[in-house]
């Protein structure tokens, strides 16, 4: 077995999952408080989904450092999955949110509340600061795990825009109706983002080949190596988006000795880093020997 792992990190991914949810959480509290001041649906339910932001960041900050530990007998693979479970975990407290602030605006619309738009407008230039310093400092992350919270982090600013809107709106029209249908759409696009994030994330857990890798490529390229007579078995996943994983059986035209096999493994080595697999697996086969799993590709 080959493996290395190249990507290069120019900032620590979990000290700015932690200084994003210092910010958040600091955040939150002062939004909660303005939110009762204001009487504003639209913050408090914001409120309620930065706590669960909050929640999900010190989830995601966890997990990220956790993913860093090497293999033992437990994990034979490391603890790099991790990163992925803490993704999970923020989408499903999002969704969770989502709904609460749903179910708390929609009766709004029937019955609209006075609201302060003064104060909606103060806490959403503080809103657009804090959400937005935490964005800077996750938005150039390389696990899946620090850009799903820079997503969620930077659909948080996109809501403080709405709700600065909004409170100029509610202002110059008097009509409080603005404060719940904004709610309403900040949750609507909210859940729609976390689907997306789910769709990307699931096809890793289920160990699903990377779409970024081609096997049909790769099989041709193995495949152009003198020796090899075909390629089968071959089985691609990822631990975490960033360390590609491969399998595969390889059958010798003729026999080899053990030199010459060490030396086409070293061939294989480079086209697969070549090709970002970080962790190869090869089995060496000739033509009478019979394989059980000659039909998988």
């Amino acid at each position: 077995m080959g493996h290395s792992h190249n990507h290069g990190h120019s900032h620590d991914s979990s000290q700015n999952i932690g200084v994003a949810f210092f910010l958040n959480l600091s955040f939150t509290i002062i939004e909660l408080i303005g939110g009762i001041i204001t009487n504003s649906v639209a913050i408090i339910s914001d409120a309620v989904h930065d706590f669960g932001d909050s929640v999900s960041l010190a989830l995601a900050w966890y997990f990220q450092k956790l993913s860093k530990k090497g293999s033992n007998k437990l994990y034979s693979y490391g603890y790099k999955r991790f990163s992925l479970l803490g993704a999970i975990i923020n989408s499903v407290v999002l969704i969770v949110g989502s709904v609460f602030i749903l179910s708390e605006a929609i009766p709004r619309i029937f019955n609209p509340q006075e609201t302060s738009a003064k104060g909606m407008f103060i806490l959403a230039i503080i809103g657009i600061a804090v959400n937005g310093a935490a964005v800077l400092r996750t938005r150039k992350g390389s696990s899946i795990n620090e850009r799903v919270v820079s997503l969620h982090l930077l659909e948080d600013v996109l809501g403080w825009f709405a709700v600065l809107a909004g409170s100029i709106l509610i202002y110059l029209t008097g009509l409080t109706i603005f404060d719940p249908l904004l709610s309403i759409a900040i949750s609507l696009f909210v859940l729609f983002n976390v689907f997306r994030n789910i769709k990307q994330v699931l096809p890793i857990l289920l160990q699903g080949t990377p779409r970024e890798l081609k096997q049909e490529h790769i099989v041709n390229e193995l495949n152009e190596i003198e020796n090899i007579a075909s390629i089968h078995d071959l089985h691609i996943w990822s631990l975490d988006e960033d360390y590609n994983v491969l399998t595969v059986h390889v059958k010798l035209e003729k026999p080899l000795s053990m030199d010459e096999l060490a030396d086409l493994k070293r061939q294989i080595r480079t086209m697969l880093k070549e090709e970002e697999i970080q962790h190869a697996t090869i089995e060496f086969e000739t033509g009478e020997e019979h394989c059980d799993f000659i039909n998988c590709i």
